[in-house]
């Protein structure tokens, strides 16, 4: 049963957000109002800037040393907006697990299309194996797009032959930006932040012409074989559920070590808001990839 923390949220996004973004054409009108909401870093934790294979971006840490391994997290923002900062509440739970965050700035479209964003997370990861850490004590996470580009940094390294982080988590990852998935339309009324239409031109800033089937744009539509064991959190009211559903069953087809949970009720990546059900996801996922950094 969802909590009344999540019911309200999803009142209060449909009557501040989805309303308003619906009909937005302005892509950089919608990433001004999306990079309005920073956040300060917990107490205990400490935020500083550095560059990672000559990406700039931002270390989340705890104050006290204690380190779990290094966690690459990728975040959303549909590929045109959002930065390490709007982030804070998901790599702040993560560091204070004892996890060292970095968060690239990875470069956003319109300005920089695909596949930019992919390159400067194969540069990041990259340069965090160049700094002496193995990739055995890396894991990956991303939500939304960041979800999707995590997916796709791990196809990267894997057919350019790199060394795979231990385990990668996905919060309700945006896979399929050729909108195919039937949530789209059974869940157009019921998600709390998007309409099943806006996907598709949500996407275009990002392709800029390129094949929404592109296996590296669209990972669902990729050869989910010989990657990391993934989790995935999904909302069941989401539109993008089916792009979570798909990408599961494709890659446990293909024999990867894939689960999926879904979650009543919540609003797309609830893991930014105060709720029981964001603490919830949080220590699962905390717990999943401190798991297989131990293995």
């Amino acid at each position: 049963m969802a909590s009344w923390q999540a019911h309200l949220t999803v009142l209060f996004l449909k009557w501040q957000v989805k309303r308003k973004i619906r009909g937005e054409t302005d892509v950089f009108r919608a990433r001004a109002t999306m990079d309005r909401f920073k956040h300060r870093v917990s107490a205990g934790l400490a935020a500083s800037e550095d560059s990672i294979g000559g990406i700039k971006g931002e270390w989340v840490r705890s104050v006290s040393g204690v380190k779990s391994g290094t966690l690459l997290y990728l975040h959303g923002g549909g590929y045109f907006a959002c930065s390490p900062q709007t982030h804070r509440p998901i790599t702040c739970a993560f560091a204070a697990a004892g996890l060292a965050v970095f968060a690239p700035e990875y470069r956003l479209a319109p300005e920089h299309p695909f596949p930019a964003a992919i390159d400067d997370a194969v540069a990041a990861y990259r340069g965090l194996l160049a700094q002496g850490i193995p990739a055995r004590s890396i894991v990956v996470a991303g939500d939304s797009a960041g979800g999707g580009l995590a997916l796709a940094l791990l196809l990267s390294l894997r057919d350019a032959g790199d060394k795979l982080p231990a385990a990668a988590m996905l919060f309700s990852p945006w896979t399929d930006l050729a909108g195919t998935g039937d949530s789209l339309r059974v869940n157009h009324h019921r998600d709390a932040m998007f309409v099943g239409e806006g996907m598709e031109r949500a996407a275009s800033p990002y392709l800029a012409g390129t094949d929404p089937y592109h296996p590296l744009a669209s990972p669902v539509y990729a050869e989910l074989g010989d990657l990391p064991p993934l989790l995935v959190h999904v909302g069941s009211y989401e539109v993008l559920l089916d792009d979570s559903r798909r990408v599961v069953e494709r890659a446990q087809q293909a024999g990867t070590d894939a689960t999926m949970r879904t979650w009543p009720v919540v609003p797309h990546v609830w893991q930014l808001f105060r709720m029981p059900e964001a603490q919830h996801s949080m220590q699962l996922a905390t717990a999943f990839l401190l798991q297989h950094l131990r293995t």
